[in-house]
């Protein structure tokens, strides 16, 4: 995934806390994803208007974590999410 990338929810999709289960799932028309703590912190940051790169640095520097690791990590699973239409990604 390109680093310059910005990811965005499309629309009918968005963030929603479960409050019955008490976990954090993504919801889209007919389909939910839930989300493990690693995969909320990722697309809290997802703002539509901010890179792949900027979301890494956040995460980074918030996690204390190797930006390499984040970004690889981070990449991974948002273009999980936009191979099954969860995510738009644009240039």
């Amino acid at each position: 995934m390109d680093p310059a990338a910005i990811p965005t929810l499309p629309r009918g999709v968005r963030l929603h806390r479960d409050r019955v289960r008490e976990q954090w799932v993504l919801l889209a028309p007919e389909r939910a994803v839930t989300l493990d703590p690693i995969a909320h912190a990722i697309l809290s940051e997802v703002d539509g208007t901010r890179s792949l790169a900027e979301i890494t640095e956040a995460l980074a520097a918030r996690y204390a974590a190797p930006p390499e690791q984040i970004a690889a990590d981070a990449a991974g699973f948002l273009q999980a999410l936009h191979a099954r239409r969860f995510l738009d990604l644009s240039a």
